[in-house]
């Protein structure tokens, strides 16, 4: 298992087909810096959004002195800032995600690389926070699109981490205290400890949340996987911890009850979360099936 070349993860004609693509806040947290989104504060920005009376203590030059001059009241008149909208990009490089052919990780890897650009040609701040058996911080939020080559690099630079834990790696998150944005977790979402401990450990994150999760046909039906026949060792790929079955029609039946019930797990957090949720194929390319996230040529928070 090794990192991922950059010459698979980066190219220009990638980068150009997502140029009509965006994201958009209906607000964002205040705190941040001029860029594109919507912020919850009023202030002295652009865009007009509304009147308040005045306090001791305002700036006298947000004044609206035509209304004053009508009705004798003074009033402000406040405008919207427009800030950028952090994006968190979460990839899981634990060991699983480099195995097979192709791996897991190219297509995770390339969708934060679409999803970095989209931002950083917007004015948004972007980081990266690969996660396995834990969290690390990459690539620490920041701006200007003339990083997306940096980016790329990062993202290329990537090995396999280890198991997967995402409460250990959620956590870790959580305890950074960045400034509310939208979080992008890039992953199969295959945990040792089930999709509780999944949903668990995203169910509280401050954050807004997309979900990213990658599959092939295989995981719904092992029966495509021709080996998968008769009495066969399975080994984690991630533990080491082997087990000897049969595979029966038996077997195959109580396996597609253990992965709908997955399914419907993932599906039922996203929808509890007001969160998105796309399933996008490895084995077909990356930027059809993210199209499908800005079907209005952006992608909504």
């Amino acid at each position: 298992m090794s990192s991922v070349p950059v010459s698979e993860i980066f190219d220009p004609a990638f980068l150009a087909s997502l140029e009509s693509l965006r994201f958009v806040a209906h607000r964002v947290a205040a705190g941040g810096r001029y860029a594109e989104q919507r912020s919850k504060d009023l202030g002295s920005g652009l865009e007009f959004r509304d009147y308040r009376p005045y306090s001791p203590g305002d700036d006298f030059r947000s004044i609206d002195w035509n209304i004053y001059r009508r009705l004798g009241r003074i009033f402000l008149r406040l405008f919207e800032e427009l800030e950028d909208l952090p994006l968190y990009l979460l990839p899981d490089v634990s060991d699983s995600m480099f195995l097979e052919e192709p791996p897991r990780a190219r297509a995770g890897l390339r969708s934060a690389l679409a999803l970095a650009a989209i931002s950083l040609n917007q004015h948004d701040r972007v980081g990266i926070f690969p996660f396995a058996k834990d969290l690390r911080v990459a690539v620490r939020p920041q701006a200007g699109k003339g990083r997306i080559f940096t980016f790329a690099d990062h993202l290329a630079r990537l090995e396999p981490g280890g198991e997967t834990d995402f409460q250990c790696s959620m956590d870790r998150f959580a305890s950074l205290g960045l400034r509310r944005g939208l979080v992008v977790v890039i992953s199969d979402f295959f945990d040792p400890a089930g999709i509780e401990a999944v949903v668990s450990s995203l169910r509280h994150l401050r954050h807004d949340l997309l979900l990213l999760q990658l599959v092939r046909a295989s995981d719904a039906r092992p029966d495509l996987v021709p080996s998968l026949q008769g009495d066969v060792r399975l080994v984690d790929c991630e533990s080491g911890v082997g087990r000897d079955v049969s595979v029966t029609p038996a077997l195959m039946r109580a396996y597609r009850a253990a992965y709908a019930t997955f399914e419907e797990g993932l599906t039922s957090l996203a929808q509890s979360r007001g969160a998105g949720l796309l399933q996008l194929d490895v084995e077909q390319p990356v930027v059809p099936q993210l199209a499908h996230l800005f079907e209005a040529g952006h992608y909504a928070v």
